[in-house]
């Protein structure tokens, strides 16, 4: 009995589908079981449809087609091809078992995309060594981008007819090389040295830009505070340029999440950036759903740049609701039909002004605010929330017409941090560490310790403060490439906690 592979999506994961069919001597019907959707039901008139085209006589028989796991519920309409080709060679023993089919049938039998297939196979390959598929040529191109597949690209029912009978070769993806790779150990990182939006149009503010260096190298949470106008969204927007190399595992686990949300997207190591308005209602942030659960921003900016501009006018449930996964690095969305659980390893980044009329730091401007005001407008954001923010800047609004950093002097900064910690063999990000694996990269001279003590007793640092305190001082000497965090390190890391 001949069978294929193919897969679904449930709850933004993609779980293998082995798909086979059997004719038995019956009155004539044709019937497709295991869980399948509407839109998989109605894929038997295109499928007797794109076969009449070919010439090939539908057997008078009960045919039955059965898609296992049959408790697992499937939908779309990418079974069309392999449904097809296995009532096609029914009486005849094929070699298609080790093939995921994908691909739509037209009523005349030419081999549609659509949206699933792509974040199907972004899915699969970041969990399987190789995989063997014959997908629509229009795919090929992107395909293409994704290592370890093997894609055969087919136009028409026809030409898949000919391929599986060995009668016709395909056009077969080729092995897509990145132009800037890192290799460390074993592991392959990626990076791009274009930079569309550049630092060097940031004139002056080189405390912020140090802030950014050391905020990118290890992933560190930050809060830029100013006037208006001094730069606070413009130096967030070029933060994502300068952002660490990616893994093969990191660009596919960020780009499978866009492509999921129907966004078309090019597999790149250019590393996500989500800016959504204040405005956004809490499941629009952290995703959800009554029926089926959709990715929200938190989770689209996975392994990315999650911006939160004006920071305290988004609204309370959603700023209290953040805690979470800036903790976790996860966050789990429970319904009474579905739970979802998405990671969420992205750094967090957001701006404000100083207080409503935006005045408040202004040697110029008089602010026109009362202390009331300014009490309301500061207690929005809660010191829980504060507490998971490693990096607070307060920016100047003095405009200096100087030479100035570019993006690229800073991204050679934060590569050599990044080398420097792939060394030593760490797995994570500074930030993203546990407290466990923390304390094992983290080694402080006796002046160093002696400042962090000083600084527990006279501010009253909580113990995710210290936590963080260490793992920004970590960062900090990663720049300097030094295995020991010493006394200068401490205390730049301390200049830049929020009092």
């Amino acid at each position: 009995m001949n069978s294929f592979k193919c897969a679904t999506l449930q709850d933004n994961k993609a779980y293998e589908v082995e798909v086979e069919s059997a004719t038995i001597r019956a009155l004539p019907a044709f019937s497709i079981v295991g869980m399948a959707s509407q839109s998989i039901q109605e894929s038997k008139d295109r499928i007797k449809s794109a076969l009449n085209h070919i010439k090939f006589k539908f057997p008078p028989q009960k045919v039955t087609v059965s898609l296992s796991p049959s408790d697992l519920k499937k939908e779309g309409s990418h079974f069309d091809l392999g449904i097809a080709l296995l009532l096609f060679f029914q009486k005849e023993e094929i070699t298609c078992k080790d093939y995921y089919i994908f691909g739509e049938l037209s009523l005349e039998g030419d081999v549609r995309s659509t949206t699933s297939i792509f974040p199907i196979i972004l899915y699969l390959a970041s969990q399987k060594k190789s995989l063997q598929a014959v997908v629509p040529k229009s795919l090929m191109k992107k395909i293409s981008q994704i290592p370890n597949v093997k894609a055969f690209g087919v136009e028409s029912l026809s030409e898949a007819i000919s391929f599986f009978k060995g009668e016709q070769k395909l056009e077969q993806s080729s092995e897509f090389f990145y132009k800037n790779t890192l290799e460390i150990g074993k592991q392959k990182y990626f990076y791009k040295r274009e930079f569309e939006l550049d630092f060097k149009d940031l004139k002056g503010q080189e405390r912020l830009k140090r802030a950014l260096v050391i905020s990118s190298a290890g992933m560190h949470n930050i809060f830029l505070e100013g006037s208006p106008g001094c730069g606070k969204s413009m130096a967030i927007k070029r933060l994502r340029y300068i952002l660490p190399p990616m893994s093969m595992q990191e660009m596919l686990e960020s780009n499978a999440y866009e492509c999921l949300e129907g966004e078309d997207r090019d597999l790149t190591p250019t590393r996500a950036f989500r800016s959504p308005h204040h405005s956004s209602s809490k499941p629009s942030i952290f995703g959800g759903g009554s029926i089926k659960s959709s990715a929200g921003e938190c989770a689209l900016a996975h392994n990315g740049i999650l911006f939160f501009d004006e920071f305290p006018h988004f609204s309370k449930s959603v700023l209290e609701a953040l805690r979470e996964p800036l903790e976790d690095n996860q966050i789990l969305i429970s319904r009474v039909n579905t739970k979802v659980k998405y990671k969420t390893k992205f750094l967090f980044a957001a701006a404000a002004n100083p207080c409503p009329c935006g005045n408040l730091f202004s040697e110029t401007k008089e602010c026109r605010c009362s202390e009331l005001e300014i009490k309301r407008y500061k207690n929005r954001i809660s010191e829980p929330l504060l507490d998971r923010i490693d990096l607070y800047v307060q920016m100047s609004e003095k405009f200096e017409n100087v030479e100035t950093k570019s993006s690229e002097e800073m991204f050679d900064e934060v590569l050599k941090a990044f080398v420097f910690q792939k060394n030593r063999a760490q797995g994570e990000f500074n930030a993203k560490l546990s407290e466990k694996e923390l304390e094992e990269v983290v080694k402080l001279d006796n002046s160093a310790k002696e400042v962090l003590q000083k600084a527990v007793q006279n501010f009253g640092l909580s113990h995710r403060s210290v936590f963080k305190i260490k793992s920004v001082a970590r960062t900090i000497a990663d720049l300097e490439n030094s295995e020991i965090i010493k006394k200068e390190h401490i205390l730049e890391a301390l200049s830049y906690r929020r009092r």
